[in-house]
């Protein structure tokens, strides 16, 4: 782990140019550090487990690069009392770096097994600030917004507009746009407290493509 928080301190100052961040939050960090990344792969993965790379888990699904998760992670500026949305549970490795950080944690997840899988995972790991539901992502989860920030670990042709609206305003919104494994960039979309959207983007990137019934 030590070796692992090196290498996402040094990437995080080579793509400083896109992120505008040369460092990390050392909460953010210790935050990451504190999460098994072993206990969310499968037993014949667990010895790359620490190696700053994304990793399949299985129904064409990885589990994302470290550096992207401490990343992404830094980007929504968690605070201890805020309720976060994430799009795309997988295994449930971000949003278990997420519960260190924030109050509550809101997961929906399209594949029915992994939704299971990463409940009973993050519930068996101690992680009962996290709700995982199988789900549809583009609708977002109306029942809890808005949302003090939104994650979207799946990259969709566009942004869905009902994330948009589920976010507080003063929120945050991360979410990869482009083609299907290619062509890819992370943006940030901040709501102001007028209810005012901007976005802008942060560094190109490789997600799986965001399925569901709004899928095109």
């Amino acid at each position: 782990m030590r070796a692992l928080l090196d290498e996402i301190r040094a990437e995080a100052r080579e793509t400083r140019q896109y992120t505008g961040r040369a460092a990390l939050s050392e909460r953010v960090l210790e935050a990451f550090a504190a999460v098994p990344r072993h206990a969310f792969l499968p037993d014949v993965l667990r010895p790359a487990a620490y190696a700053n790379r994304p990793l399949p888990i299985g129904h064409e699904q990885t589990i994302s690069q470290p550096y992207i998760v401490a990343l992404m992670t830094d980007l929504l500026d968690p605070e201890a009392g805020d309720v976060i949305l994430e799009i795309g549970t997988g295994c449930g490795y971000q949003a278990a770096v997420l519960a260190k950080l924030v109050q509550r944690v809101y997961s929906l997840e399209i594949v029915p097994e992994l939704a299971e899988q990463a409940s009973e995972r993050l519930r068996r790991l101690g992680y009962d600030n996290v709700e995982v539901a199988h789900g549809d992502g583009h609708a977002g989860w109306p029942r809890h917004a808005p949302y003090d920030a939104i994650i979207v670990t799946a990259a969709a042709p566009d942004i869905p507009p009902a994330l948009i609206e589920q976010l507080k305003p003063g929120g945050r919104l991360l979410i990869p746009v482009g083609g299907r494994y290619s062509g890819q960039e992370l943006l940030l979309v901040e709501k102001d407290r007028h209810g005012r959207v901007s976005r802008k983007s942060v560094l190109p990137v490789i997600f799986v493509p965001l399925t569901g019934i709004s899928e095109s």
